[in-house]
């Protein structure tokens, strides 16, 4: 489990807090499975990419989803195609801007209080 003591704490944060903690919490999960950390919130004009992170020769752009539980649905529920394409085109525009030509794909991390989920290569691409 990751290094956080959930709490009390992890039901009264604002959203903003809750989605930072669930970022954290993505990002300690993804390092302990050998992938390193290349950007954290890396904004276009398409939206925020939440994560980017190298797993081997592959850029891997990571949405995380976070809910305080599971009564209105898992988490990764909420990512729905209409913010798969805006991640797409937000990390063709990081690849553009970086030069970068190579393997890349978008994760879910999708965070509750109780468990961490990552989905590989959501849209099949790449």
């Amino acid at each position: 489990m990751p290094p956080f003591r959930l709490s009390y704490s992890w039901i009264v944060q604002t959203k903003q807090q809750l989605g930072a903690s669930g970022e954290a919490q993505a990002r300690w999960y993804l390092e302990n499975h050998g992938y390193t950390l290349i950007e954290a919130n890396y904004r276009t004009r398409f939206g925020e990419i939440d994560l980017i992170m190298r797993d081997g020769a592959t850029l891997v752009f990571v949405e995380v989803k976070t809910r305080r539980g599971t009564r209105q649905g898992y988490p990764e529920e909420a990512v729905t195609w209409f913010k798969l394409r805006h991640t797409i085109k937000a990390a063709e525009a990081y690849c553009t801007a970086q030069k970068y030509i190579g393997n890349w794909r978008i994760d879910v991390v999708a965070v509750t209080a109780s468990r961490i989920r990552h989905t590989k290569n959501v849209t099949g691409c790449n």
